[in-house]
């Protein structure tokens, strides 16, 4: 589902590379002091990493994500940018985070939380290795009805085969108002604050729109790439006849939420 990282930049990654530094915006990491250490959680590709790089000169950035051809390509991005080494980027699991405790000053993860196999454990690990009195923060798409691009194929699917209705992402308990800010207060977290951000991207043509679900990556993109012949392109025409042409915009909303390690 989140294998081939160059298929993920056409699919998601030009939307995370907007979501990191709104993310980064509401979150407020340097509210007292600049973050010196910060931990990106479910780095994928590099964008919100490369973000906090660039606002904070000073800072050490570390990635740690599950896949390998994801983690390769943050390291080719940062090796481009001439950041390396003060941001690095292994593969690990947010279950299991390769961090000593209390070893960074921050700890945030874009998009990933929802797709985590124990979000309690991952929770308690980003605990683990933020210091007392830092900054753990994390962002998901609003799945059931503010992340544009996906709703639009959701919503067509489901206008063809009734059916589709419970199979996409709307379902991840996380993905709907109040579930990051649920797991935070859970965790000992204090001074737990959430809401809302949107971004918006512009689509040329349909078919840049079109493309990128054809690779399977994600929920979405494994139910397009499961489809007949005929069913795929039943469901681009719904699309097309939905969306026009091109060129067009969509907009996306994420949930945010950001807590304080407790000292």
């Amino acid at each position: 589902m989140f294998g081939d990282a160059s298929a993920y930049e056409r699919f998601m990654g030009r939307w995370s590379v907007l979501l990191a530094p709104a993310f980064l915006d509401v979150v407020g990491l340097d509210v007292a002091t600049p973050p010196v250490r910060v931990l990106d959680v479910g780095s994928g590709t590099g964008h919100l990493a490369l973000e906090v790089a660039g606002r904070w000169p000073r800072c050490e950035v570390v990635g740690v994500d599950p896949a390998p051809g994801f983690v390769e390509a943050a390291r080719q991005r940062v090796r481009a940018t001439g950041d390396a080494p003060r941001v690095r980027f292994e593969v690990g699991e947010a279950e299991h985070l390769p961090l000593e405790d209390g070893s960074v000053d921050a700890t945030v993860s874009l998009l990933v939380m929802t797709f985590l196999s124990d979000p309690v454990r991952a929770m308690a690990e980003m605990l683990r290795v933020t210091r007392a009195g830092g900054v753990v923060a994390a962002a998901v798409w609003d799945y059931g009805g503010g992340m544009g691009m996906l709703r639009a194929l959701w919503d067509a699917a489901a206008r063809l085969d009734p059916s589709v209705v419970g199979q996409d992402e709307a379902t991840m308990p996380l993905g709907r108002p109040g579930g990051l800010a649920g797991l935070w207060r859970g965790s000992g977290l204090t001074g737990v604050d959430d809401g809302a951000v949107e971004v918006r991207r512009r689509y040329g043509t349909f078919e840049d729109y079109w493309a990128p679900f054809l690779h399977g990556t994600g929920p979405a993109g494994v139910y397009v790439a499961g489809l007949t012949d005929a069913g795929r392109a039943a469901l681009r025409a719904e699309l097309l006849a939905t969306l026009g042409p091109g060129p067009f915009e969509l907009t996306s909303r994420a949930w945010w939420v950001r807590g304080t390690a407790a000292g």
